[in-house]
């Protein structure tokens, strides 16, 4: 063999032994998966629920048409500080104020008649007083007169003249009281009419009061809609009075936001809030949740959910109302705003990055089991992936189904990333609470993403927390 021969032979060699050593790091890197990890640490966690809105005074009152007629005024202006009782705007009154004049003069005309029938029923019964008298006398007259013709003393004529007297007297008492019955009935009627007109009178006025618009509470006037000369209209079965203007108390300002129903649960009363508005950048105002909303609202109409007559899966909103401690000057309502409500608060508790959580079915778990050699846990227990209203959630029911998804999370050991059921508690903004399941120090595969998302249980894994490196594209 020559010497080109041998140094052939030397390199084919070579290149057989690289190939070799190649493929076999190659079929011992073949599973292996690079992933990033975290040390599982204690810290504070602030659970925060976030929900956008508008400032909008506590009181405040849209001012609507209650009457018809033309805008002949309007007193105030925006920006305008107004007390209760002000006077906003004026309409035309010509017809309804000559109506209430009108009316009072029918009122005094009844007046006039109850003084009559008074003194018609006052004469009536002085009568009736009178009539008596005489029928008293005739009385007499006619009975003296009969013992005086029984005893021949007296002609017949004279005893039927007396008789005659007695028989008017009655007629005319009976007649007397006629009268006076009669007045009493005017004088009645006279009061009743007097009743009518005072009641029209009072309609006529409030037609009347209807073409001055007073302020019904004291505060801003904020939004004026009208113009002079534009006509006014009142609501109508469902349709509401022409809108005038608005006037709003801004006393007490809250902010009104709307909070998906996935968190609505976790809102109360009471609870503190960092409020921001997007016309003063930069500021964060304190203040308090007071009030919660307890009906669904429509996200896409704006209507509660009873309010629509057919059923639909559409997202909803609850409002909440959100009261500042500390209103800055010159706010105006309808600014938008956020508002950054804490729900729950805790101190040094077992934290793990949110995307450090995982969901694998039983099966998945069951089958790893299988290829490490170990028995099926038939004890892993479903863990909530949403914290409870008091701030825990624990497992809540025990797996028999293959399909049944199970949150955990995945750590390393012994080079393997081993999936561990958790139970979570209240979240923050970045992490989340682990109650039961991993402790303090564990290393967790916490990226990448799509290496979580297809990481086998119990898989071999590579552990680079290496900063990743920015090519140019990034650079640039």
């Amino acid at each position: 063999m020559n010497m080109w021969q041998k140094i052939g032979t030397g390199i084919g060699g070579a290149a057989l032994l690289a190939a070799g050593l190649w493929f076999t790091i190659r079929q011992i890197n073949k599973d292996v998966v690079t992933v990033q990890t975290e040390a599982v640490a204690r810290q504070d966690l602030t659970s925060v629920v976030t929900a956008s809105g508008e400032i909008k005074p506590l009181t405040y009152t849209n001012v609507l048409g209650e009457g018809i007629g033309k805008i002949t005024e309007i007193v105030v202006k925006e920006g305008d500080h107004v007390k209760k009782g002000d006077v906003l705007l004026r309409l035309e009154s010509i017809q309804p104020s000559a109506d209430v004049d009108a009316q009072r003069a029918g009122i005094e005309a009844a007046d006039a008649g109850i003084k009559s029938a008074e003194a018609n029923r006052i004469s009536a019964e002085a009568d009736i007083k009178s009539r008596a008298a005489d029928l008293e006398h005739a009385k007499l007259e006619w009975e003296r007169g009969q013992e005086l013709f029984k005893e021949g003393l007296i002609p017949k004529q004279d005893y039927d003249t007396r008789k005659a007297s007695f028989d008017s007297a009655v007629a005319a008492l009976a007649s007397a009281q006629a009268r006076a019955e009669q007045s009493r009935a005017q004088l009645g009627q006279a009061h009743s009419g007097l009743a009518q007109s005072r009641a029209m009178l009072n309609r006529l006025s409030d037609v009347l009061r209807k073409t001055t618009y007073t302020a019904p509470i004291e505060g801003v006037v904020t939004y004026i809609a009208v113009r002079v000369g534009e006509n006014v209209v009142p609501g109508i079965q469902n349709a509401t009075g022409s809108y005038l203007m608005t006037i709003s108390n801004m006393s007490v300002v809250t902010s009104e936001v709307m909070v998906d129903e996935t968190d609505i649960t976790s809102v109360k009363a009471g609870e503190a809030a960092n409020v921001t508005i997007d016309a003063l950048p930069g500021k964060i105002y304190q203040g308090k949740v007071t009030e919660v909303g307890t009906q669904a609202v429509l996200r896409s109409s704006g209507l509660a959910s009873t309010q629509s007559t057919t059923g639909n899966q559409e997202a909803k909103d609850f409002k909440v109302v959100v009261t500042l401690e500390n209103p800055p000057e010159g706010l105006r309502p309808g600014l938008s705003a956020t508002a950054r409500i804490t729900t729950a608060q805790k101190k040094g508790i077992i934290t793990i990055p949110i995307q450090a959580l995982a969901v694998r079915t039983k099966k998945d778990l069951d089958e790893a089991a299988k290829q490490a050699g170990r028995k099926p846990d038939n004890s892993i227990t479903l863990a909530a992936g949403r914290p409870a209203p008091d701030g825990t959630s624990a497992a809540s029911s025990t797996l028999n189904s293959k399909d049944s998804e199970i949150q955990g999370i995945f750590v390393v050991r012994g080079g393997r990333g081993e999936f561990v059921p958790v139970a979570t508690g209240i979240m923050g903004v970045t992490d989340i609470e682990v109650v039961s399941g991993v402790n303090e120090g564990d290393q967790i595969i916490t990226g990448s993403y799509k290496a979580l998302r297809t990481l086998k249980p119990d898989a071999r894994v590579k552990v680079d927390n290496s900063s990743p490196k920015v090519t140019d594209d990034n650079r640039s």
